[in-house]
């Protein structure tokens, strides 16, 4: 497996962080390192749908974050509500950015990364690049900055816009770019680990419209690793 040593240590602060809620919504902040739901193990069983579940019993997951990965998500609290709002998500009418800091100063300032996905099963639950079996995954990237850190090493803090939502895709797509995310733990070489004690990926907007009242809705949560203060995502 690819995970011999992990122990699962949740944080605890905050407890629950809310954006927003309605009667038929809320959005949450996720923080890194908790599960977006309950994995099969007891140990497992706190997740941030277990937490909103606790106040909001009809609370239902739409979409998930990566355990490592912090930021945005929106759940359901009814099921008219759900079955919209998973709509948007299959048929892109949502819209997403991510900020990750990666390792090395990246030579293009906008491009994108057009490579297929599909689990690599001996080493789960890494994802890989495969052209023959892979599913269609497409991220567009924008550098943001090109910095170094306190002991002078250089990383690029970039926006990631995902077209399509594969598991790890923004992972593994910055890696095959040649620049994995900081403190990555699955995909990160040991100079790239070691320069975070997190996954330094944060899903930072998330614009979608409101189920009854229609109305297009933006949520944003600054990256707790990042100074930037990014505009709002336009809705063209």
């Amino acid at each position: 497996m690819a995970n011999p040593s992990f122990v699962y240590k949740p944080p605890m602060m905050p407890y629950l962080d809310f954006l927003y809620r309605d009667e038929d919504i809320v959005v949450a902040h996720k923080p890194s390192g908790l599960l977006s739901v309950p994995g099969k193990a007891a140990e497992h069983k706190d997740a941030l749908i277990s937490r909103v579940n606790a106040v909001l019993p009809t609370a239902s997951v739409v979409h998930r974050l990566d355990m490592a990965t912090s930021g945005i998500m929106v759940m359901a609290l009814n099921k008219d509500s759900h079955r919209h709002i998973s709509k948007q998500f299959e048929l892109r009418k949502t819209k997403k950015r991510y900020f990750a800091s990666v390792f090395g100063h990246i030579a293009q300032d906008i491009g994108e990364v057009d490579l297929p996905l599909i689990c690599d099963w001996p080493n789960r639950p890494k994802q890989m690049v495969d052209f023959e079996r892979g599913k269609h995954a497409l991220t567009h990237f924008e550098v943001v900055e090109r910095t170094h850190d306190a002991n002078g090493r250089p990383f690029s803090l970039v926006a990631l816009y995902p077209i399509t939502g594969r598991s790890h895709q923004l992972r593994v797509h910055m890696l095959e770019l040649g620049h994995p995310i900081l403190g990555d733990r699955l995909y990160a070489h040991d100079s790239a680990l070691a320069m975070a004690s997190r996954l330094q990926l944060h899903a930072e907007s998330l614009c979608f419209t409101h189920p009854s009242t229609k109305q297009w809705l933006n949520f944003q949560c600054p990256a707790p690793f990042s100074h930037v203060l990014a505009q709002p995502l336009s809705q063209d």
